[in-house]
């Protein structure tokens, strides 16, 4: 009779275990997913914004946006953020390498 009530014991302990393994599996592949779509999305808005960066250096052709303006302080923090982001983006690339 003993044997019987450990061997009920253990097989819900066991199916306990499994169900918290295979939902934990599930958590962890959401999560991933969520992180590739966010490496996406930055690498998106990297491209952008560095394309943004670019397109404001062919208009800069006189060095007018780097003055101590409203627009020069734009382009210097644009530019910062491109430089950060370019900063980040390469080490990322170096260490998938």
């Amino acid at each position: 009779m003993a044997l019987i009530l450990i061997s009920i014991a253990s097989l819900g302990i066991i199916g306990y275990l499994v169900y918290r393994i295979w939902y934990l599996a599930g958590t962890l592949a959401e999560a991933q997913e969520y992180i590739e779509e966010l490496e996406s999305t930055n690498q998106y808005m990297f491209d952008r914004i560095s394309k943004s960066y670019t397109a404001m250096n062919q208009i800069d052709r006189l060095g007018a946006f780097e003055k101590d303006d409203e627009a020069g302080t734009t382009f210097s923090l644009l530019k910062q953020v491109v430089d950060e982001l370019k900063e980040e983006f390469d080490g990322s690339e170096e260490e998938k390498k």
